[in-house]
């Protein structure tokens, strides 16, 4: 008597991955997560690898491991991947503190994010 095991949250051809604790705000690391959106797996690890932005470095990060999920854990062909969704969303945010003149003190917010990325496995038409 143990206990079911979890329903697939995507489909057979799908392969997912989440990055949970991102530094950084979610606006920015949505603006790298929509350079990928809809672009192939290697395309899209080139565009971040080669990306200006400090948030592609933890997007990569996250992308690989889908990548690796898809390969590894569900048969999937690499070559036939394509970025199917890569959403965003706010985590915690660390509440510090940075003293002013006469006696005051300003709140300093240290935001948190989350990336979601989906990748799909395509045929070749």
């Amino acid at each position: 008597m143990s206990k079911q095991a979890a329903p697939r949250r995507v489909a057979d051809n799908e392969a997912l991955a989440v990055g949970t604790m991102i530094r950084g705000s979610a606006q920015k690391l949505n603006l790298v997560a929509g350079l990928i959106r809809g672009k192939k797996a290697e395309d899209a690890r080139n565009i971040l690898t080669f990306s200006r932005k400090a948030m592609a470095v933890d997007v990569k990060k996250v992308l690989d491991s889908a990548i690796a999920n898809a390969e590894n854990n569900h048969n999937l062909d690499v070559d036939a991947l394509v970025i199917t969704e890569a959403s965003v969303g706010k985590s915690i945010t660390m509440k510090r503190f940075a003293t002013r003149g006469r006696g005051k003190s300003t709140r300093i917010l240290k935001p948190f994010s989350r990336i979601r990325i989906v990748v799909r496995e395509v045929e070749e038409a």
